[in-house]
């Protein structure tokens, strides 16, 4: 980083940095005779490209088209500082990268004893101290950061106040990490987890309920009904039957086992029956046909003693009238009407 200039006095070392000229002496030239040395006499102009002040004993700039005096350098080249708003004076020099400061990179250990550095992010300059955090106001010389519009932001305070906070910790959901989203809210992935087991859910299903979240295994055996014939839990469907869950599976016939989800049957004792395992075990049986009176589908008997009959059964067993309402007179085993019973 640094350069040999020759002038007409002597050879001075000069800092160079990126895009910054070489800040040189120029002294007058010492020529030695036979008595020792002589104060020779200067018979070259060399003057400030800009002010045309002579530069003989000053600190100078050569710039490619002359050289320049420090506050006519200063006044026409330096960039101003972005945060302050003051000139970026010459003996700053100006950090690398490619549109992007040194803070992005690694630095060698000679930065730290190197001259104050200009930095510079896109179109913007800054002193190395000005270049700082828009709200922590902490030092990015040698930090990440990112650029929010107009303001420089480390990346704790990016993270702040734009990344998602996970709702279990409180903590920042910090940009590329795993997380989880529900309903709005936000989770690290490692601490999504059963409200029962404990356990990180991840990306199997689970269940909400209100402010807690169970894997399926969990909610089943915490909450879902078990039907009432083989215990297991009920996961979806089923049938209610006297306000007890049942599988649509294991509600069946006590008699046959037919499935009865979705068909008329009744009960005995509290067990379940179809309609022909019922009639067939208890309902009543009619004296004419000998079938079952179950009074299903709205159908109606007739009692008389310790005998029944459907509605459509109980008829003269003479001429085959029809005595459901009318009188009738009992013969042995046989029921007439009264002008059969007449004829006897």
């Amino acid at each position: 980083d640094s350069s040999w200039l020759l002038g007409p006095g002597r050879a001075v070392q000069g800092h160079l940095g990126q895009r910054k000229p070489i800040l040189t002496q120029h002294l007058p030239d010492l020529s030695a005779g036979e008595g020792g040395p002589q104060t020779g006499t200067m018979t070259e102009c060399f003057d400030c490209d800009n002010c045309k002040e002579s530069l003989y004993g000053r600190k100078y700039i050569q710039m490619d088209n002359g050289p320049y005096c420090i506050p006519c350098y200063d006044a026409h080249f330096a960039n101003t500082c972005d945060e302050c708003k003051e000139l970026i004076g010459h003996d700053c020099r100006v950090s690398t990268g490619s549109g992007r400061p040194v803070p992005w990179g690694v630095r060698s250990p000679s930065h730290f004893s190197s001259p104050p550095q200009e930095l510079y992010y896109e179109d913007r300059h800054y002193h190395e101290h000005c270049f700082r955090c828009f709200r922590c106001d902490r030092s990015l010389a040698d930090e990440p950061f990112t650029c929010q519009g107009e303001e420089l932001l480390c990346n704790d305070c990016y993270c702040s106040e734009f990344s998602s906070k996970c709702v279990a910790c409180e903590k920042t959901v910090m940009p590329g990490s795993r997380k989880l989203e529900y309903n709005g809210q936000t989770w690290h992935e490692h601490c999504f987890i059963c409200s029962s087991c404990q356990q990180p859910i991840g990306s199997r299903s689970f269940i909400p309920d209100n402010k807690d979240y169970y894997c399926v295994p969990c909610y089943e055996s915490k909450f879902a009904p078990r039907c009432t014939r083989c215990k297991k839990t009920l996961t979806k469907g089923g049938v209610t039957y006297r306000d007890e869950p049942w599988h649509k599976e294991c509600f069946v016939c006590t008699g046959c086992k037919t499935p009865l989800a979705g068909q008329q049957f009744t009960s005995q004792d509290d067990n379940p029956y179809c309609i022909k395992c019922f009639g067939n075990l208890y309902a009543k049986k009619c004296s004419a046909c000998t079938k079952p009176i179950t009074g299903f589908g709205g159908g109606k008997y007739v009692s008389f003693e310790d005998r029944h009959w459907h509605h459509n059964c109980f008829n003269c067993a003479r001429c085959n009238t029809s005595l459901v309402g009318k009188g009738f007179i009992p013969d042995n085993d046989e029921i007439l009407c009264r002008d059969c019973s007449s004829d006897l």
